[in-house]
């Protein structure tokens, strides 16, 4: 009992499988190791049952058939595989022997587990298959990098037999390509990182180079020392080569053979770093088309156009410098890049041995052709940063300027030009933007009636309220559109926003006219009375005669014939117009006969200098005659002070507008404004003088002109001197012909007299310390000579009725 208790022991606790079937193949004994092999948890989970049932079906029938030998008194081994009562599997190798149990005969087995064994006879008859049947080549090499073993594939890309490259190094296969740093790299990747991939330049037994893409493995063991290297490796010149035929095709013109767009925009932009590192250097960029090509096409078809772009091509090749790059953008039109110009007149020998190799004849089968070119020419850098693609736009641009100019010549890039043609675009778009997004507004400068106080109208001024800029002056963009449609477009949206304007204070019991300035373009724009029709229709409310259109005299006088007819018509609908600036154009008596205007403006110019510019006042006198004599009405512009209006209500000018008035306003303030408004009372004491006083009104100017004159002296704005006799002065020939004439004994012409001598005296001590190095206190003296003046002004004014 002892004995077989310790049989039993041994049995329990042995690590392989012990099992005993019976004469029917069931299962009557199997010890914890083999349960655990068919993931049974207990003995009486199985027993009794068929070994049959764990057999995979696969070898079920080997198993059967040796169950029988073996109780046959045969003793085998078998592999086979197991399935557990979980789904597991494991692979058992089993010796199984007969074994006699009382009167039978049983089988006694006993089986170890080798599925860790079948994995790993798996994996390297799997890693033997790889590696004969690989499409890539492969190496393997001990820890020294000597060749240990190659497949057949290595053998057909290098043309070596398997034993030529055992125990050799695989250098043995470098091609010269690749330089030694180049290994050193690719080595420290190995030792550092384990592997390296890449492209690698080799050459075959036969000589031959070809180009493999490769990676490298270490191979390291379990205390992680490298024991080999493997290599794989795969033949790519094909791929090269095809590569190569793709990079030409792409960066080089079919035809021609030459640098196309692509290539030269890489070239471009490497030219123009390189130009940016050295200083003083310069890079041209010349834009090219042949004159004449599309008429050899034409002509002689397309099989000669692209002989003669052949021969071109190579004419205008050997024109160049060595690394200047002639690209050729398709069609007849190439592009030139002059490297390392010194200055712009470095490029002019250059350029004109490239006009005269395109325009060499061209010898074609018994055909001889010829063209020319045109050269557009822009150079770098350029005061504004610029891209390639803006300077081949650039030599485009002077290449149509070439075409323009005549052909077979070249035309050099004006950047301040085009700088100003670009603004200009750009504030043409930012302005129509500004229209669409509601940015403008008009502000309205009252028109008065000096002498009586009665507002008579309102100028509607265009504004910019801009976002970022604030308040705009339409000086700042209406030159801008002049030329342009939005010209049109803003005269409209003027007229409109006025007449709603004006609807709007007639709600409130605010009845004013309005006056709308129209530029030539609007004008003599085909639709403009039905267009204007249809503005006054969608403001019924608002009475034509209550809009007045202002017209510069310079703008109606382009088209005399046509402004003409376009007032007359406005008349007919109601709509009145004023000659706007008036005096500053080319007038004459038959222009103003025939253009029908209600009213004569005159420029703001002529009326803030005639205080003191006896031409000026002599023009604004004239103006004035002239609007009496055609039965204009006239009103001026530019009334700043008290003393331009006493002038023109003196000169028989009743109606004005000016800061002296009122400054523009909002639309809101303008009913405020008119309620609170009152002329100066000096004002509406006055009234036009009589012909033979308008003399008082020039010797008046006269003597503001001479005072002013010696205060320009005095604080060196001027180097003349004026006359320091009174009797040389304008003013004192005045005093001692018509004044003493019509003047003589009145006691205010007396003073004038006695206060003219004292300001000529006053002058002429001032003017002396000036020139003896007192010039500053000359000028402290200054405010006495202008009381002076004003005193001899207001004597003056009494002459006057």
């Amino acid at each position: 009992m002892e004995r077989e208790a310790y049989l039993r022991a041994i049995i329990e606790n042995e690590p392989e499988c012990i099992k005993i079937l019976d004469t029917e193949g069931r299962l009557t004994q199997m010890n914890p190791a083999g349960l655990t092999m068919i993931e049974a948890d207990s003995f009486t989970q199985v027993a009794g049952r068929p070994m049959l049932e764990w057999i995979a079906p696969e070898y079920r029938t080997a198993f059967a058939e040796m169950h029988q030998r073996v109780l046959a008194g045969e003793t085998l081994r078998m592999k086979f595989e197991v399935i557990g009562l979980k789904g597991g599997r494991c692979w058992q190798e089993t010796h199984a022997a007969p074994m006699q149990d009382r009167d039978q005969v049983v089988l006694l087995a006993v089986s170890r587990d080798i599925s860790a064994q079948v994995r790993a006879e798996a994996q390297l008859h799997l890693a033997a298959s790889v590696f004969t049947h690989a499409r890539e080549g492969i190496t393997i090499t001990d820890a020294d990098g000597v060749i240990i073993d190659v497949n057949d594939t290595f053998c057909r890309i290098t043309g070596y037999h398997r034993d030529e490259v055992l125990g050799r190094n695989p250098r043995m296969l470098a091609s010269g390509r690749q330089s030694q740093a180049f290994y050193v790299g690719m080595w420290r990747a190995l030792l550092d990182k384990g592997h390296w991939y890449g492209e690698v330049w080799n050459r075959r037994k036969d000589g031959e180079v070809y180009a493999e893409l490769i990676t490298i493995s270490a191979v390291r063991d379990a205390l992680g020392q490298t024991r080999n290297y493997v290599a794989l490796f795969s033949d790519i010149t094909e791929i090269k080569d095809h590569q190569r035929q793709l990079e030409h095709i792409a960066h080089y013109d079919a035809l021609t053979k030459l640098p196309n767009r692509v290539l030269l925009a890489d070239r471009m932009h490497q030219a123009m770093v390189q130009t940016r590192r050295h200083d003083g250097q310069r890079l041209a960029v010349a834009y090219l088309d042949l004159d004449g090509f599309k008429a050899v096409n034409d002509r002689h078809g397309h099989d000669a156009g692209d002989q003669l772009l052949m021969a071109v091509a190579g004419h205008m090749r050997e024109a160049l410098r060595e690394g200047d790059t002639l690209a050729r953008l398709g069609g007849d039109e190439f592009v030139v890049m002059l490297l390392d110009l010194a200055d712009v007149a470095a490029s002019v020998s250059v350029l004109t041995r490239l006009l005269a190799a395109a325009a060499e004849p061209v010898r074609i089968g018994e055909l001889v052709l010829q063209v020319s070119a045109s050269v557009g020419v822009t150079f770098f850098p350029q005061p504004e940063d610029i891209d390639a693609d803006q300077l081949l736009r650039q030599a485009d641009q002077a290449m149509y300027q070439a075409k323009l100019a005549g052909k077979n010549r070249y035309h050099i890039f004006d950047a301040e030009q085009d700088r100003s043609v670009r603004g200009h675009h750009e504030s043409l778009e930012r302005i129509e933007r500004a229209l669409a997004e509601g940015e403008f507004v008009l502000y309205y400068q009252p028109k008065v009636n000096m002498r009586t106080g009665a507002v008579i109208g309102a100028e509607a001024l265009i504004r910019w309220q801009h976002p970022e800029d604030g308040l705009l002056s339409p000086a700042l963009f209406l030159p801008m559109i002049e030329e342009h449609r939005l010209a049109v477009d803003i005269g409209e949206w003027v007229i409109d926003t006025a007449l709603g304007q004006m609807a709007s204070w007639q709600a409130i019991g605010l009845a004013i006219p309005v006056s709308v300035n129209v530029g030539a373009r609007q004008l003599q724009h085909p639709d403009f009375v039905p267009r204007l029709r249809a503005l006054l229709a969608a403001h019924p409310e608002v009475s034509p005669s209550d809009l007045e259109l202002e017209v510069l005299e310079t703008s109606a006088l382009e088209d005399l014939n046509r402004v003409s007819k376009v007032i007359e018509a406005c008349r007919d609908i109601g709509v009145n117009f004023a000659l706007d600036d008036f005096g500053t154009g080319y007038s004459s008596l038959t222009y103003l006969k025939r253009l029908p205007v209600a009213q004569l403006k005159i420029d703001q110019s002529f009326v803030r200098d005639m205080l003191d510019d006896p031409d000026d006042l002599a023009i604004l006198d004239g103006v004035i005659g002239l609007a009496g004599a055609f039965r204009r009405q006239v009103i001026a512009e530019g009334v700043e002070t008290v003393a331009h209006g006493a002038i023109l209500l003196q000169l028989g000018c009743e109606l004005a507008q000016g800061f002296g008035i009122a400054r523009p306003m909002p639309a809101s303030e303008l009913p405020g404004w008119a309620r609170a408004w009152r002329t100066d009372p000096t004002w509406g004491r006055l009234s036009a003088i009589d012909s033979h006083d308008l003399p008082l009104l020039f010797a008046s100017a006269e003597h503001r002109a001479w005072v002013q004159a010696i205060a320009a002296y005095l604080h060196g704005d001027s180097l003349s001197l004026p006359p320091l006799d009174p009797r040389l002065c304008r003013f004192g020939q005045w005093l001692d012909g018509d004044g003493l004439v019509h003047h003589a004994g009145q006691p205010a012409f007396e003073q004038l007299q006695l206060l003219h001598h004292q300001l000529h005296a006053v002058s002429a001590e001032l003017c002396q310390l000036k020139a003896t190095g007192h010039g500053t206190e000359a000028l402290a003296r200054l405010p006495e000579l202008q009381q002076l003046r004003d005193a001899l002004l207001t004597q003056l004014q009494r002459l006057l009725p």
